[in-house]
């Protein structure tokens, strides 16, 4: 026969949740709009109407905010914003921001 087993229904789980970083995009006078914008759709799946308007912003103010990440998730679209901007001759940058 089967033997039974005792589960205690008690039981406490504590979980944190991770922290949320924001990946800045930084102006620069070299890299065009329509690449900016592009970048924004494809990596950071932003819409068309999005990303025109945070690279407006970037264009104005200096610094926009492409999307908002845990650590790990902002700092793989770091790098493949940065790789995909020099694989095009570009120099855009990028930040991060704990929020």
């Amino acid at each position: 026969m089967g033997t039974q087993l005792a589960v205690e229904d008690n039981v406490t789980v504590r979980f944190t949740i991770p922290n949320k970083y924001k990946v800045i995009l930084l102006n620069d006078d070299q890299t065009p709009m329509e690449f900016v914008v592009e970048l924004l759709c494809v990596i950071f799946n932003k819409s068309i109407s999005e990303a025109e308007h945070i690279t407006l912003e970037v264009h104005n103010t200096g610094r926009g905010i492409a999307g908002i990440y845990t650590y790990e998730v902002a700092e793989q679209k770091v790098h493949e914003a940065i790789a995909a901007s020099r694989a095009h001759g570009f120099p855009l940058s990028f930040e991060m921001e704990e929020e």
